[in-house]
């Protein structure tokens, strides 16, 4: 189960997808994902010969694919459950999988308790107490639930080293795993900018969901910063309209850059490579992250990074070899990093190759099959044998 999947979602819904792609190519594993819809109606989706898409209708509004409010959270809930009841009648299942704690944990909770089918549970980030500070006031609500269902799990699944420790914030005892996000090596690849096009043009990317969290706002000020060294940088933010992005433009316009900052809104994956391919480096100042996967795709595009120590970056941003952790809320941080790729465009080309070299050793394939060994692990524990 989860609520989010393409077009709707982000991350999480992409690791979905990706992970359910690798499960079509095998012939020991039987997928019903439950999902939203797009539209008002129920839509089912075939994925190989063993993966069936059940998008369930919760009143979406499709000009706002990448979040989703909670009125529909609550209508996916109680619609998936239902739906979900109907499956177990039909079908057997050895257990389910939820991709985020809250709505889809809760569900997979019930059932067990209903059923006495086990589940795992993937936490993405928003559904640990203390990652968002936009969901502060939510979390005092629901944090109890949200351990009730990791508690009853047989395992909980985190997506990086940051995202445990919180969660470890938040309940010390419980046991988590870790299983990072993969990445498409054969989609993102790098692009063929080199030193002399850095020299006329030298592009930043920022790219996410556009949410206060991302950070970018930090990003913003320090191109401010180097724009009177450097007039020759360009900035790219790229991604759909979040709750960040009103101010982001509004910054922008105050120092006149509109020129020199560009933001190019909402992109599908069919354009994605591109996007990165006409960038000389990667700018994450996020506040919190689970696991980033536009990290992943910028590294597998073969570009310097920047980024906070969050969503990966400790594990994967490498100071000095691939790019450079950057400080939190810290816009010195930016500018001091920044300006060494600037001044020394050539570095770009070495930093790349290591990035490249990192996001050949992840991939989707690996991603799945640990998945499969998590569920062959359940079977054994419920005395299951295939």
């Amino acid at each position: 189960m989860n609520y989010e999947y393409p077009p709707l979602g982000g991350g999480a819904a992409n690791a979905t997808k990706y992970i359910l792609d690798e499960y079509s190519c095998r012939d020991d594993v039987f997928v019903d994902l439950i999902t939203s819809s797009v539209t008002n109606e129920y839509v089912q989706e075939q994925v190989g010969k063993n993966i069936v898409i059940h998008r369930l209708p919760i009143g979406k509004n499709a000009d706002n694919l990448n979040y989703q409010t909670r009125c529909e959270l609550v209508k996916y809930t109680f619609k998936a459950y239902r739906f979900a009841k109907k499956l177990v009648v039909q079908n057997k299942y050895d257990l389910t999988h939820s991709f985020f704690a809250v709505p889809s944990g809760v569900i997979s909770r019930k059932l067990k308790k209903k059923y006495g089918i086990p589940y795992i549970v993937s936490l993405r980030g928003a559904d640990v107490p203390g990652y968002s500070e936009r969901f502060e006031n939510l979390y005092k609500v629901i944090t109890p639930t949200i351990h009730k269902v990791w508690k009853d799990a047989q395992y909980v699944v985190t997506n990086s080293k940051g995202l445990t420790e919180l969660a470890q914030k938040s309940l010390p005892e419980q046991k988590f795993l870790q299983i990072y996000n993969g990445v498409d090596t054969n989609f993102y690849k790098p692009g063929t900018r080199n030193v002399n096009d850095r020299r006329k043009e030298f592009k930043i990317l920022l790219a996410s969901r556009i949410s206060k969290r991302k950070g970018f706002n930090y990003a913003i000020d320090a191109f401010v910063e180097l724009f009177d060294m450097y007039p020759h940088i360009r900035m790219q933010v790229a991604g759909g309209e979040g709750n960040a992005m009103e101010g982001l433009m509004e910054q922008v316009k105050r120092y006149n850059l509109d020129e020199y900052i560009a933001f190019t809104g909402q992109y599908f994956k069919e354009e994605s490579s591109k996007i990165y391919n006409n960038a000389d480096v990667f700018v994450m100042p996020s506040l919190n992250e689970g696991m980033s996967n536009n990290l992943l795709e910028a590294l597998a595009s073969g570009l310097p990074v920047l980024m906070t120590p969050t969503g990966g970056a400790e594990e994967l941003v490498r100071n000095g070899e691939n790019g450079y952790l950057i400080k939190m809320r810290d816009v010195d941080s930016i500018v001091e990093n920044l300006k060494i790729l600037i001044e020394n465009p050539e570095v770009c080309d070495g930093f790349g190759h290591a990035s490249r070299m990192i996001a050949e050793s992840m991939n989707w394939k690996n991603v799945a099959d640990e998945y499969v060994k998590l569920y062959e692990k359940v079977l054994l524990r419920e005395g299951v044998t295939k």
